[in-house]
């Protein structure tokens, strides 16, 4: 089953800063996790609440931040961007 997908103002702000090339490769990403939304990898700690799913753009490793309502049947997507400073920036 599809979920249907939000995008938090976080998230637009750092969709709106990628490359082309790269925002494809996020729209496959978003699909991916929006019909499986399982597939990302649950943090601990203070992201407890956040799903990362991890994959690759032109040789660079991103990473989707998401979190679920499961009532509604919606991912939120939190966050995007390159494994530098992801999660410091996610704390904030």
């Amino acid at each position: 089953m599809i979920y249907a997908v939000k995008q938090t103002r976080r998230f637009a702000r750092q969709y709106k800063k990628l490359h082309e090339n790269t925002i494809v490769d996020v729209d496959n990403a978003v699909e991916m996790v929006a019909e499986k939304p399982s597939i990302g990898e649950r943090k601990k700690g203070a992201l407890a609440d956040l799903l990362v799913y991890k994959f690759r753009s032109h040789g660079q490793l991103y990473l989707l931040g998401y979190t679920l309502d499961e009532s509604v049947q919606l991912v939120y997507l939190e966050a995007i961007g390159s494994h530098e400073n992801f999660y410091r920036d996610l704390k904030r």
